[in-house]
């Protein structure tokens, strides 16, 4: 046994001894016996042992075991019958250190009715009576133009009478509004047999499971026969709903046209305690259902493993038999009579990318949403992510980026720019103009401005200090600011990063390989927006800089001309064409004869002339 054993009771450390090598689901319980986890296991013996035989890298695991006083098991044949009662004791017990599925959506269904004349109806509740259920629609829009569709081919009963052949022997049945008007064919007093209506219902069918190229053709042979017979009216319905067909097959989701009868599983995965995995169902080249599941880490769960918990819930809800399953990576368990794809090129790489997209726009979705009722549960789970991608020991609710602009060596000036909770703060931007570099020097430059400010903020607000500073650039930028940081004193107090430009790079101090973050990550969202805000204010103030420098260059190399007679002069002219054309008279009235005099014999020499 190992170092987390010894600190269990005798009883514990036993039954952990005489674990079977058999696949199983195992029970942790506190002290209070409740269960705490619910785990799989391929080696009940292993991997349960290996829990407490070392200390983890992941916190909350060395807390969960901290916390296990009890344990249970139970063996099962299979690796997929360990999955099978796993998730089945999870959502029983729902033990709060086991990864959860945060997918509380009730998605609708179309149903066509297992009665003498079917019914065709949307529902949200799936019973087991017998009917036939056909989707989930992860947009109630989409399905009800299916239903439309199928209403607007076929004249299928909408109401709820219940029409037997005893009802119908007894005649008391009554044509309603929806028989004069076409819609309906008199079911509840027998104008349409059985059969007829059921050939109706099959060809619905053949739409909900998205054969509607099986149906086109059919449609358009019965067209051709009638046509040929000189029935042309009835040859010209069927022409209707054909290009009804056409219409709706047109607007379908198809993303291949070669691949028939697959499942595709796509991750997106940032690394975050958020799992967004996108489920779609692939007939006939279409998408013909699609749900994303929402799963949240509790012990850092890795995605093979949420990967299985997707398959067994997918199939559990809408009792799928799989049989070829396309994913990005193979889950951590083998699935009898299952085969996994792993495409590298071709339709079912195509497929698996709009997978993947939909389960990231399922995440974006969701964030936007929580920006709009929970602006600040939204913030904080962006620091949880910074916090956790940029190693620091504290949520970076104040964050401050530097990024020096020096263009043709000319007016060198640097911007800060400050963020609070993952939002700018506009009134802390600070412009520097710097002072002490001569020459375009980058690295120089920058640890001038941050030993400027931080000796400032230590005196003026210290505490006021960052969590976070990210400086644009790479190793040498960073360099200069850890230089600076340390003469200050502040090298420990504050983290502080570089980004450079080119791969979106993140470089720490100390450490010659850089962090590639995910590029869906909010970290890096949050760390390009601070560079390129830096950026774009540094630039502005460059831009206003060289601005006025070109405007009041002249008049500055004037001995007797100082900024203030500059300002007054051109506030009264406007330019230094127009104050290098007044006369004598007109420059005395505005600055007096004697500074009058200096500018006008300063205009008057050849130097001035050739400037001009």
């Amino acid at each position: 046994m190992g170092k987390h054993s010894k600190d269990k009771s005798p009883e514990l450390q036993k039954k952990i001894s005489i674990l079977p090598d058999s696949p199983g689901v195992y029970m942790y319980y506190d002290a209070e016996g409740t269960v705490i986890y619910v785990g799989k296991a391929k080696n009940l013996k292993r991997r349960v042992s290996s829990y407490f035989n070392r200390t983890h890298d992941v916190l909350r695991t060395n807390l969960l075991v901290r916390a296990i006083a009890d344990m249970s098991y139970i063996v099962v044949p299979t690796e997929q019958d360990a999955l099978n009662l796993e998730n089945s004791m999870i959502k029983e017990h729902k033990p709060r250190y086991n990864v959860l599925l945060k997918d509380d959506k009730s998605y609708p269904w179309i149903c066509v009715t297992k009665e003498l004349y079917p019914r065709v109806f949307l529902t949200r509740q799936r019973l087991k009576d017998g009917s036939k259920y056909f989707g989930p629609y992860t947009e109630v829009g989409a399905a009800r133009a299916v239903l439309d569709l199928a209403r607007e081919l076929y004249p299928v009963r909408t109401c709820r009478i219940p029409i037997t052949p005893a009802t119908l022997q007894r005649g008391k049945g009554r044509l309603c509004l929806e028989y004069h008007l076409q819609r309906c064919r008199g079911c509840c007093v027998g104008k349409i047999s059985p059969e007829e209506y059921g050939a109706y219902i099959d060809q619905i069918r053949q739409i909900l499971r998205g054969e509607t190229g099986e149906l086109m053709a059919y449609l358009r042979s019965e067209m051709e026969r009638l046509a040929g017979e000189l029935r042309f009216e009835e040859a010209q319905e069927l022409k209707v709903k054909y290009q009804l067909v056409e219409r709706y097959r047109a607007k379908s989701v198809i993303v291949s046209q070669t691949v028939d009868n697959v499942d595709v599983f796509g991750i997106d995965d940032d690394g975050g305690n958020d799992v967004y995995i996108n489920y779609m169902h692939v007939r006939r080249g279409a998408v013909v259902r699609s749900v994303t599941l929402r799963y949240k880490r509790r012990l850092s769960e890795e995605a093979p493993a949420l990967l299985s918990y997707a398959l067994d819930e997918i199939r559990t809800r809408f009792g799928l038999v799989y049989g070829e399953v396309v994913v990005p990576m193979l889950p951590d368990l083998e699935m009898e009579g299952v085969t996994f794809t792993i495409p590298q090129r071709g339709d079912k790489a195509k497929l698996l990318d709009v997978s993947v997209r939909n389960a990231r726009q399922n995440k974006l979705d969701d964030l936007k949403q929580l920006e709009w009722t929970d602006p600040e549960k939204r913030a904080e789970k962006t620091l949880e992510r910074m916090k956790a991608d940029f190693r620091l020991n504290e949520l970076p609710r104040h964050v401050e980026c530097f990024d020096n602009s020096n263009i043709q060596g000319t007016n060198p000036v640097a911007s800060c720019v400050v963020f609070r909770d993952a939002k700018p703060s506009k009134k802390d931007y600070r412009h520097f103009n710097i002072k002490t570099v001569v020459g375009p020097d980058d690295f120089a430059s920058m640890k001038e401005v941050l030993t400027r400010r931080y000796t400032r903020l230590m005196e003026e607000a210290p505490d006021d200090l960052p969590q976070l500073i990210v400086v644009d650039g790479g190793k040498g930028q960073l360099s200069a600011a850890v230089e600076a940081l340390d003469e200050i004193g502040l090298r420990g107090k504050i983290a502080v990063v570089g980004i450079a430009k080119r791969l979106e790079e993140i470089y720490f101090p100390g450490d010659s390989v850089p962090l590639y973050i995910d590029k869906n990550s909010e970290s890096l969202r949050v760390v390009q927006q601070l560079r390129d805000e830096a950026h774009r204010f540094g630039i502005t103030h460059h831009r206003d800089r060289r601005s006025k420098s070109a405007i009041v260059s002249e008049l500055s190399t004037i001995r007797g001309i100082g900024p203030g007679t500059e300002q007054t002069l051109l506030r009264h002219f406007k330019s230094v064409k127009r104050i290098s054309e007044a006369s004598l008279d007109a420059l005395a009235t505005v600055i007096g004869p004697s500074k009058a005099r200096l500018l006008r014999d300063h205009f008057a020499s050849p130097s001035s002339s050739q400037k001009q």
